[in-house]
């Protein structure tokens, strides 16, 4: 099975050799050193392929990087084929800790400045990295914005909603909220990396932190064709991680522009059934008083959040 699978990425990689889109330009581009962070969890059947594949688009241009690839505890051949690349820097995890932790653990052995995350599957146009790095000199993140994705109708739904959401907390324009193909400024982002989740919404939250913080994150189109397989799409726990993705970035990011107005529609009906109950009742009924507390709570509670998440804002 090892064998086989060397052979299988070594026949992929020859073929996309033969169409790979750079081509020689007869001069060179001075670009940043930068390091790639990849993280592997039960990728055998890509991640040889996409590791040679990269090496050739990026030796090509003449870059100084280095590859670090993050094997989150895979229970399939990943590991062994990845103990078998000399000049890539492996590292393990003993358990699965999941995408966001095997990113933080990608960036802390990092030597360079500059961090370019990739997925293991090869399915982002690694191609564009170059000129993803070039892009650096006037940006703290530069993130890939997918065009021609297809994706389940729930997904879609909830993606375009947590996008709204996002935009409104941070007035801010977000093309692509979770595109794992990007760049940033290694000294900047661990400045969120106790923040941020250990889970697949890293992507997320790190452009949130970056934006929340009045960085410059430049958004760069690409195309991009994955399709999801129906396999990995779990309607029931893809809703459970949307709705506590969107309270967390609410509370930690922007606790008063998501709170307030929740405690606004609880004082409005506290109003009504106040002057329902003084009309009807001629008494105070108990949800009123509900009402009225909970409105009183969560609005000191939205001051103090706003308060300490302003205090705990990264001086630039």
């Amino acid at each position: 099975m090892y064998h086989k699978q060397h052979i299988l990425c070594d026949i992929a990689f020859m073929k996309l050799r033969d169409r790979s889109p750079i081509q020689a330009q007869g001069y060179e581009i001075a670009y940043p050193a930068f390091s790639v962070v990849i993280p592997a969890y039960n990728k055998e059947n890509m991640i040889c392929f996409t590791l040679n594949s990269l090496r050739d688009y990026l030796d090509r241009t003449n870059c100084e990087y280095e590859i670090i690839v993050v094997n989150d505890a895979s229970s399939d051949g990943t590991g062994d084929l990845l103990r078998s690349q000399l000049d890539v820097k492996v590292i393990e995890h003993q358990r699965h800790l999941g995408y966001g932790a095997a990113v933080k653990t990608g960036i802390s052995q990092a030597k360079y400045p500059l961090i370019v995350t990739t997925d293991a599957d090869g399915t982002y146009p690694n191609e564009k990295i170059p000129q993803l790095v070039s892009l650096m000199l006037q940006a703290d993140m530069v993130a890939t914005a997918r065009v021609g994705m297809k994706d389940s109708k729930f997904r879609q739904i909830s993606n375009s909603c947590l996008t709204y959401i996002a935009e409104w907390l941070t007035m801010s324009s977000i093309p692509d909220l979770n595109s794992c193909l990007r760049v940033f400024r290694k000294d900047v982002v661990e400045q969120f990396l106790n923040t941020i989740p250990d889970t697949g919404s890293f992507n997320t939250t790190t452009a949130l932190a970056m934006l929340s913080n009045n960085y410059v994150v430049h958004y760069e189109p690409i195309y991009y064709h994955y399709k999801v397989k129906k396999g990995e799409i779990n309607p029931i726990q893809d809703a459970l991680e949307f709705m506590q993705l969107i309270i967390y970035i609410g509370i930690y990011f922007a606790p008063l522009r998501f709170l307030l107005p929740i405690a606004s529609v609880l004082f409005g009906g506290f109003i009504l059934t106040l002057i329902q109950d003084i009309i009807s009742h001629q008494s105070l009924r108990q949800f009123t008083l509900l009402l009225f507390f909970s409105s009183m709570q969560l609005g000191i509670f939205a001051f103090l959040a706003d308060m300490i998440s302003k205090t705990n804002k990264v001086k630039q």
